[in-house]
């Protein structure tokens, strides 16, 4: 358990599709070099600007299924008929180093951190209310009505386990949020420390 104390902490977030939850992450990092973005693994394709192995691992379906199977990544779950994964050896290799791990997970990637007892700090991420967040998907310009219409419905669901996070920040301001989040580091950090 000694060894648990010497390594980074993790820090799991989260927040529904159009919360500002990437350019929390974004402006966190940026001012925290003692956090380290865990990167995923997905089957989505990627957007335009993004790269493999920066924004995710890009894997096809097979490839990520096999690596499934061969029991490489610390949890998985299917969102929005893609997958999506944090592997062992990337979160290892950041915790070993002491520095902090944050993982940007949706609301099952968190329940399964939970489940496999990973000792995690979780942050839950949400726009002030629904109608804001329909109106920040639609000016994203990425996804049809449809795909909006259907990240929506799935926002209730994930607004609806927002109580089984440690902490939630209401995105209402992106500057206040990033300094919400930088407060929920430091003081994990404390506690860690005191132990």
């Amino acid at each position: 358990m000694e060894q648990a104390a010497k390594a980074g902490r993790i820090f799991v977030v989260s927040a529904p599709s159009g919360a500002g939850k990437h350019t929390i992450l974004k402006r966190t990092l940026a001012r925290d070099p003692g956090l380290t973005y865990s990167i995923s693994a997905t089957t989505r394709k990627p957007r335009a600007g993004e790269q493999d192995g920066r924004e995710y691992y890009f894997l096809d379906r097979p490839a990520f299924e096999k690596r499934v199977a061969a029991g490489e990544f610390a949890e998985w779950a299917e969102v929005h008929g893609n997958l999506y994964g944090t592997l062992r050896g990337e979160l290892d290799r950041i915790v070993a180093s002491g520095k902090d791990a944050l993982l940007e997970l949706d609301v099952q990637g968190m329940r399964n951190v939970k489940r496999l007892g990973i000792d995690a700090v979780t942050v839950f991420i949400m726009a002030p209310s629904l109608e804001e967040l329909g109106q920040r998907l639609r000016a994203r310009g990425t996804d049809s009505d449809e795909v909006i219409a259907v990240r929506l419905k799935n926002a209730l669901d994930e607004m609806a386990a927002r109580d089984e996070y440690d902490n939630v920040i209401v995105n209402v301001d992106i500057r206040e949020a990033v300094a919400e989040l930088e407060a929920i580091v430091k003081a994990a950090r404390g506690s860690a420390a005191r132990v």
